[in-house]
Formats: structure tokens, C-alpha cells, sequence
């Protein structure tokens, strides 16, 4: 059985920017090393950030943490004309906020009418 920690840092496995790596490889300039380096490093701290508030934090203390990170990816998305979160990414993202939510001890489906906590927030 995991740890709290091993549970939510286990989440990196499913991260999706080395495949937005190679589209870059296709012709798709935004998924540059720097941007997708952006990414990775906005969910790294939205990942530690739960593990230091720790398993017993209150839900809005982990849902406050998920808003700064889906606010983030907003910003860099709107930073690169709103190319870098495109369909696959949007869905490939909402597939990692939804399992970090599961890994934390929220339901996805307790918010923006069983959407998940990402869309609460998120402009892509």
C-alpha cells in the first residue's frame, strides 16, 4: 500500500509533455523544450504543494492549490495565443487533474457538475 506522498508523486508517470515533445518534432513549435519544461513544472508544483499541505488538508486548501495550478497552465496558455492546449491536450491534461484529484481524496465528479475540479478554473 502507498503512501499519501508515493500516491500523488506517482501521478508524473501519466504526465503527457513528453508527448507534446515530439509533436514538436512534427512541425508544432509551441511544444518546444521551454514549454513544455513550463508545464511539467507547473504540475511538479501543484504535486509538491499537495504533499506539503499533506493528506489531512482541508478541501479548500487542496482545491485553492489546484486553482493556482489550472490558473497557471491558463496564463501560459493565453502567453503562447492559445496554441499550446489545444483538444488532445485539453483532454490529455483533464485526465491528469482528474486522477491528481483521485489520488488526493476528492471526487472528480463533486465539481462543476461531475466535470472535474479543472474545469472550474480552466480558460482551455
Amino acid at each position: 500500500m502507498s503512501t499519501y506522498r508515493e500516491a500523488v508523486l506517482a501521478n508524473r508517470d501519466d504526465y503527457p509533455f513528453d508527448l507534446w515533445r515530439e509533436r514538436f518534432d512534427d512541425g508544432l513549435a509551441q511544444y518546444s523544450e521551454e514549454n513544455c519544461a513550463r508545464a511539467r513544472e507547473i504540475m511538479d508544483n501543484l504535486l509538491e504543494a499537495l504533499v506539503a499541505a499533506g493528506e489531512d488538508a482541508e478541501t479548500a486548501a487542496k482545491e485553492a492549490l489546484f486553482k493556482t495550478a489550472v490558473e497557471a497552465f491558463n496564463d501560459l496558455n493565453e502567453e503562447l495565443d492559445y496554441e499550446l492546449i489545444e483538444t488532445g491536450e485539453r483532454e490529455e491534461l483533464w485526465e491528469l487533474f482528474n486522477d491528481v484529484t483521485v489520488s488526493v481524496g476528492l471526487n472528480p465528479e463533486d465539481y462543476a457538475d461531475g466535470e472535474g475540479i479543472v474545469s472550474m478554473w480552466r480558460d482551455w
